[in-house]
């Protein structure tokens, strides 16, 4: 236990310089030149972690970590995933900095005489902090990426199906980009609602903007059709071109009910 309480007492006291010295390593090792509000946050961060460590030496708990380890890694990971950069971006810098740690505690241990066995835990307690952070920056991304991608997800459907009134009672519904699962359920769940507040006649669904529709996404749009129709609403289909027409097709749809015409003027001019 006098090993472990010397080295955490060595610790402790030279938190600041060690902190920077493995800032600069890595940072050495990996050519970066980072901001210099980085360099300082990186630095503050391995304060309070080499301070919890030289702690943590006198004490059971293996799995224990500062919480502003947690916090520094979900920060990196955010920081990645609103830049909309790639999370190895920051992985690429675990290995160097284990190297350094590792390298780092190795003289200290023998600076202080420590035995292999000791010298064993304390390289397995700083790896095992370092692999709690690499979890954490993992799942915080991971998990901030797919709120963004739902987000971009909800903005994209609002704008490839906006709806655009053109007359009294008549509004046109265009269908921009490409139509997929989550788009279609979309208009279902969220813009026939608005086109049934709105209170119109005349619905004009323009395919004009479509890339590519599946099979499966048709049986939606035909769905679609089906509610409009159901609400009372005259539903006109323009702007399907033949490749569309032909999946609309083999979706089963009935064309013998369908009025469509090539553009919207045309469609506009058969409801005057």
């Amino acid at each position: 236990m006098s090993s472990f309480l010397n080295f955490s007492n060595y610790i402790r006291k030279s938190v600041q310089s060690l902190s920077v010295e493995v800032v600069d390593a890595v940072l050495h090792r990996m050519q970066l030149n980072i901001p210099k509000w980085e360099k300082e946050q990186a630095v503050n961060m391995y304060n309070e972690l080499l301070d919890f460590f030289g702690e943590s030496l006198l004490c059971e708990k293996d799995e224990a970590v500062p919480e502003a380890l947690v916090e520094w890694s979900k920060k990196n990971a955010a920081m990645q995933a609103t830049a909309g950069r790639n999370i190895s971006e920051i992985v690429v810098r675990y290995p160097p900095t284990r190297d350094v740690f590792n390298e780092l505690l190795t003289d200290i241990s023998l600076e202080l005489g420590l035995s292999v066995k000791e010298h064993a835990f304390i390289i397995k307690r700083i790896n095992n902090m370092l692999d709690i952070s690499l979890n954490e920056t993992f799942f915080a991304f991971e998990r901030l990426s797919n709120e963004f991608r739902e987000e971009t997800q909800k903005e994209l459907a609002k704008l490839s199906a906006p709806i655009v009134p053109v007359k009294e009672g008549i509004v046109v519904l265009p269908l921009i980009g490409e139509v997929n699962d989550y788009r279609a359920a979309y208009i279902m769940e969220n813009v026939i609602p608005k086109i049934a507040e709105i209170g119109v006649d005349h619905v004009i669904v323009d395919f004009s903007g479509i890339l590519t529709i599946n099979t499966q996404v048709a049986e939606y749009l035909r769905q679609i059709e089906d509610i409009l129709h159901l609400m009372g609403m005259h539903v006109i289909t323009t702007g399907l071109r033949p490749e569309l027409a032909q999946t609309v097709v083999n979706a089963g749809m009935d064309f013998s009910r369908l009025e469509a015409y090539a553009t919207v003027k045309q469609a506009l001019e058969s409801i005057q």
